[in-house]
């Protein structure tokens, strides 16, 4: 293909059918590029089956993201099951962000979804966009549909749609993971989880080392991490290999250049990615009074931005249980030195709930995970 000097972005399509496509990314470089490639990846629903950079380090002026606008999306409609996945599903189709979002359900089978959404297209505030998106929506719920109504909002009624500050000990308690006892080296390996760092084998870089299971965003886990940590990434690569374990190969330095040589350093980046590997999202299942409540955590990247099609997962691994959904928010908070994405999700137990609540944290946690 040669050596590319604009920025471009080519999508090959391979010859065989069932054989991966290639992604062939060509751009400035920044401190966690690779996490926000990797986020678009997974927001459109794809896996990265194998990988390989080399970046050729030149200076360009980053200029600071514009913040998106937000719009609150009301819709109406009479309850059925699986309708908020129905509903997430359309949203996610026509690339809206859901940033946050309120559920309730009326005694007489009505219910209100708000959902504060972002637009990937930053078309949102246009008629068509608006229509269109009606127009998705009408064709998915039919005569289900009582009224849909999008308008832009400003940063005051988004803090007033916050979720409750009051979180259930349950979730406080397992975002609490036990850290792993140190080896040698800023090395890990720990439940199937390994992680090494090592300075010896490259004069100017650092190569970190991970081996584990795959999982649905993978990358993106270990690449928020590093971003987090302002590492820079110069050289990767990654391979399945057989029963779903991963290798990962990264020559990573700090944002001064230099290698990580300091070993508590080391040390703290080796268990954060170790975290990260093992859980990168946190599921349970409690009683909130006489009814049962699902809740689901995954950790805020330092920019702001949240883990994509998270709460598309959950509603669809619940319709897929056929579990109905009586209320549900995203809310985040801060919990430590970090900030989660919290969501609950209220479940409509009708006569009884007669799914396990175990069945319901497996299920929810391996569509999440993508093995399910």
């Amino acid at each position: 293909m040669g050596i590319l000097y604009d920025d471009v972005v080519i999508i090959s399509q391979s010859d065989k059918e069932g054989d991966p496509c290639v992604i062939t990314v060509n751009c400035p470089d920044k401190t966690g590029l690779g996490c926000d490639l990797c986020r678009i990846i997974l927001f459109f629903g794809l896996s990265i089956v194998r990988g390989a950079s080399v970046v050729l380090y030149y200076r360009a002026e980053m200029q600071a993201p514009k913040p998106s606008d937000v719009f609150l999306l009301k819709l109406s409609c009479y309850d059925r099951k699986g309708l908020l996945y129905d509903v997430t599903a359309v949203l996610c189709e026509l690339e809206l962000t859901i940033e946050k979002v309120k559920i309730s359900t009326t005694p007489d089978g009505k219910v209100m979804d708000l959902f504060f959404v972002t637009d990937t297209r930053e078309l949102l505030h246009t008629r068509k966009r608006k229509e269109d998106t009606y127009e998705h929506l009408k064709t998915i719920l039919g005569n289900a549909m009582i009224s849909c109504d999008v308008e832009m909002v400003g940063t005051e009624i988004t803090a007033c749609s916050q979720a409750s500050s009051f979180l259930p000990s349950a979730i406080i308690d397992m975002l609490h993971l036990d850290m792993p006892v140190e080896l040698p080296s800023g090395s890990l390996t720990c439940s199937n989880v390994s992680v090494t760092i090592d300075n010896s084998l490259s004069p100017g870089h650092t190569l970190v080392q991970i081996v584990c299971q795959d999982h649905k965003g993978l990358l993106y886990d270990i690449m928020r991490t590093l971003k987090d940590y302002n590492i820079q990434v110069s050289y990767g690569r990654f391979s399945r290999r057989q029963r779903g374990n991963c290798e990962i190969d990264l020559f990573i330095m700090q944002a001064d250049g230099k290698k990580i040589v300091d070993p508590s350093k080391q040390n703290g980046l080796s268990s954060r990615l170790w975290m990260e590997l093992l859980q990168p999202l946190r599921v349970t299942v409690v009683s909130r009074g006489p009814d049962t409540e699902l809740l689901v955590a995954n950790p805020v990247e330092l920019s702001g931005k949240g883990r994509p099609l998270v709460f598309h997962d959950i509603t669809l691994a619940l319709k897929m249980l056929d579990i109905c959904i009586f209320s549900a928010e995203i809310g985040r908070h801060m919990i430590g030195d970090r900030e989660w994405e919290v969501y609950r999700v209220l479940l409509d137990e009708g006569d009884g709930l007669s799914v396990p609540r175990n069945k319901i944290e497996e299920g929810v946690w391996k569509l999440l995970m993508g093995w399910e």
